[in-house]
């Protein structure tokens, strides 16, 4: 997934980063709302994660604005504000989960799991695909029962698949959910990327549609 951190403690950003980018989420890390802002209009964004107390404004004028546009991203906000009457306002105001600092890592990595699958349309984290079983908590496969070993970007892409089943995904949107802003992406990266899964996991595994992008294969 490509995830948006909205959050302006450098020590805690730095750490909450770190953790998402470990389990082969792509990250972007913005410390101000209008760097959020921009953000969010430049890129497609699987989940933000909100902090409320930012340098230029509070996270819930924010999250109010994202949805009145007809935003839909799934937003989990990260507070030290941990009355109950905050976590009423921000449910209200349209967040899918709250989590108050401090907060376990492990923990965060499996709030982000249960919010995306969700959204997916299957909250169930075990998927059987033909000879796969996908296990998304765990970020782990088996193929005829035998454990395959994926890099964090082959994971990434063969999430970014597996969890829209039956959606065309263009070759930038696929570079969208591997590569933040600052980073380069060479021309024949996704290509790669898929010859490898489709060598672990099976030729059919992944169908390309030329001048089109790729789409998870029938099993």
């Amino acid at each position: 997934m490509r995830i948006l951190l909205i959050e302006d403690d450098r020590v805690l950003g730095a750490a909450v980063r770190d953790q998402i980018a470990a389990d082969g989420h792509t990250v972007d890390w913005a410390m101000r709302l209008d760097t959020a802002g921009d953000a969010l209009n430049g890129a497609a964004f699987d989940l933000v994660l909100l902090d409320l107390m930012l340098p230029d404004g509070r996270g819930i004028g924010f999250l109010k604005t994202l949805r009145a546009r007809g935003g839909v991203t799934p937003v989990i906000i990260l507070t030290a504000l941990d009355q109950v009457s905050d976590r009423i306002e921000g449910l209200n105001a349209g967040a899918d989960d709250y989590l108050v600092k401090p907060f376990d890592l492990a923990e965060l990595s499996a709030r982000i799991g249960s919010v995306a699958r969700r959204y997916s349309g299957n909250p169930n984290p075990i998927i059987q695909h033909g000879a796969l079983s996908i296990d998304l908590a765990a970020r782990s496969l088996q193929r005829d029962g035998k454990p395959v070993s994926l890099t964090a970007r082959e994971w990434a892409l063969f999430e970014a698949l597996i969890t829209r089943p039956a959606q065309l995904l263009s070759k930038a949107q696929l570079e969208d959910k591997l590569y933040a802003f600052d980073a380069e992406v060479e021309s024949n990266t996704i290509e790669v990327h898929v010859s490898r899964l489709r060598k672990k996991l099976g030729a059919r595994v992944i169908e390309t549609e030329r001048g089109m992008g790729y789409r998870l294969g029938t099993p």
